[in-house]
C-alpha cells in the first residue's frame, strides 16, 4: 500500500511520481486532503481495511495505528532546523507534530527512509533511532535533464535561481552578492512570479533591472532553462538533498552552491561551493564559474560524471528493498 497523494511540482512531489511508476503498488491511497488533521485515523482506516504487506509514504504522514509494518519517508528536518519556514502559529504545530506523531511513530517503524547520509544522521540523532532502521534512498535524475536538447534564450546572459518564498533558499544573501559581481550583462532568472519582497530588496541594492522573474517554469521546460543559464545559483542555508543541483549537473551546467547541509555530498567536487552566510563568498563563487572558461569546462565535464552516480531505477530498487525487509 502506497500513499500516491504527494504527486506536485516539489522534491517529495518527483520522488513520490517516479517511485509510483516504478513500484506500482497493489493499493495506492488517494482522494483524502493531505496532512489533514484526522489524516492519521484515515491512514489508519486504510490500512486496517486492506491488511497490505506494508504500508509505504514517500512522505512524513505515518498513519497512527497499523496493523501492517509501516515504511515512510522524512526527507529533512527543515521544519525543525529553520522555524522561520512559515508563520510562529504553524512553526508551534509542526514542532508538535514532530514531537507527538512523527518522532513515536518513526521509532516504531520498520524502516524510516531519507535521501542523503546528511539527513540520515541528522534523523537518527532526533529520533534515537538505530542506525539499520533508517535507510538512505537518494534521489534521482530524469533522463529528460540532459546537456541535449533546446536551450533557453531570452535575449541575455542569465543565473538560474529557484525561489520558492521560503527563508532557506537564501534570497538576500544572493541578492547582495549579484549586486557584487562585476558584469552588469548579466541577468538573475527567478523562476517564479514576480514577488514583492526580492523586488524591495533588489530596489534597494540597485540590481531591480537585472532581475527578471520567469513566472513559474513549467515542469517539460526545467531542462532548456538549466542548460540556457550560465550556472546554477543554489546558495541554499539547508537542504536534505538538493534536486535543483543535480537536475543542472546532469544538463552541463556549472552549479555554485553551498558548503553546508547535504550539498556537498550531492554535488561532489563537481561544483563551486561557497558560504551561503557570507554574500561575498557567493559573488567570488559566481564570478570565477562566469569568467574562467578553463573551469567551466572542467566543471561540466564533472558534473556529467556525477549526475551519473544517481537515478531513480536506483532510488526505486532501494526502496523495493526496504519495503521486502519490512515485509519480512
Amino acid at each position: 500500500m502506497m500513499d500516491s497523494r504527494w504527486d506536485g511540482p516539489h522534491g517529495i512531489g518527483r520522488f513520490a511520481q517516479e517511485l509510483k511508476s516504478r513500484l506500482s503498488p497493489r493499493f495506492a491511497l488517494s482522494g483524502f486532503p493531505l496532512l489533514h488533521p484526522l489524516e492519521g485515523i484515515w491512514l489508519s482506516w486504510q490500512a486496517w481495511q486492506a491488511r497490505p504487506d506494508v504500508y509505504f509514504s514517500p512522505g512524513f504522514n505515518p498513519p497512527l495505528f497499523c496493523p501492517v509494518p509501516v515504511v515512510f519517508t522524512i526527507h529533512d528536518l527543515i521544519h525543525l532546523k529553520v522555524p522561520e519556514e512559515g508563520n510562529p502559529l504553524k512553526a508551534r504545530l509542526r514542532a508538535l507534530y514532530y514531537q507527538y506523531i512523527l518522532r513515536p511513530a518513526a521509532r516504531r517503524a520498520a524502516r524510516v527512509l531519507t535521501v542523503s547520509e546528511y539527513s540520515r544522521r541528522q534523523i537518527m540523532a532526533w529520533g534515537s533511532l538505530n542506525p539499520e532502521q533508517v535507510v538512505v534512498v537518494g534521489n534521482g535524475v530524469d533522463a529528460a535533464f540532459s546537456p541535449h536538447g533546446p536551450r533557453h534564450q531570452p535575449g541575455f546572459p542569465y543565473l538560474l535561481y529557484f525561489w520558492n518564498g521560503k527563508p532557506h533558499k537564501n534570497a538576500l544573501r544572493l541578492l547582495q552578492a549579484f549586486a557584487g559581481l562585476g558584469d552588469g550583462q548579466v541577468r538573475l532568472l527567478v523562476s517564479s512570479a514576480p514577488d514583492d519582497e526580492l523586488r524591495h530588496q533588489a530596489l534597494r541594492l540597485g540590481v531591480a533591472d537585472r532581475v527578471v522573474f520567469a513566472g513559474g517554469i513549467p515542469e517539460a521546460e526545467l531542462p532548456s532553462y538549466y542548460r540556457g543559464a550560465e550556472a546554477l545559483a543554489f546558495p541554499s542555508l539547508y537542504e536534505g538533498f538538493g534536486l535543483p543541483a543535480l537536475e543542472a549537473l546532469a544538463c552541463g551546467t556549472p552549479v555554485v552552491t553551498s558548503n553546508v547541509t547535504s550539498l556537498p555530498e550531492v554535488v561532489g567536487d563537481a561544483a563551486v561551493l561557497v558560504n551561503p552566510y557570507d554574500p561575498a563568498s557567493i559573488t567570488q563563487g559566481l564570478q570565477h564559474v562566469m569568467e574562467d572558461q578553463g573551469l567551466r569546462a572542467s566543471l561540466r565535464a564533472a558534473g556529467l560524471e556525477r549526475a551519473r552516480c544517481f537515478s531513480w531505477a536506483t532510488t526505486a530498487v532501494r526502496v523495493q528493498a526496504a519495503l521486502a525487509e519490512a515485509a519480512r
